[in-house]
């Protein structure tokens, strides 16, 4: 069971884009194989990031809108928004060290 709090189009406005903090975005689905994949690097980095980064779960398959709102094709796609913009966009599993770099310098 996964520690990444899970998120709707209902809620979406409030938890991603009115946050205070940096909130990094897992588009996902549940029949993805590589967002299977990619799902412990996204809770090691929720557990480092504490409270400075806030991590949730978006399902596509359950909010269509919101995925199509971003442009999201493919899943797995990481998405971090600071200030209720997007400022990164990382689609495809990869390693750690990459999410890092790229993100890194938003954080």
């Amino acid at each position: 069971m996964s520690s990444i709090p899970d998120i709707s189009e209902e809620d979406f406005e409030v938890e991603v884009l009115k946050n205070i903090v940096p909130v990094l975005v897992d588009f996902s689905a549940v029949w993805c194989g590589p967002c299977k994949m990619l799902e412990p690097i996204v809770e090691e980095l929720a557990k480092e990031w504490g409270g400075s980064v806030k991590v949730v779960r978006l399902d596509v398959d359950n909010n269509p809108n919101i995925a199509m709102n971003y442009q999201v094709m493919g899943v797995p796609t990481l998405m971090l928004f600071k200030g209720g913009e997007a400022v990164e966009r990382l689609t495809g599993y990869m390693p750690k060290g990459k999410i890092l770099d790229k993100l890194g310098v938003h954080i």
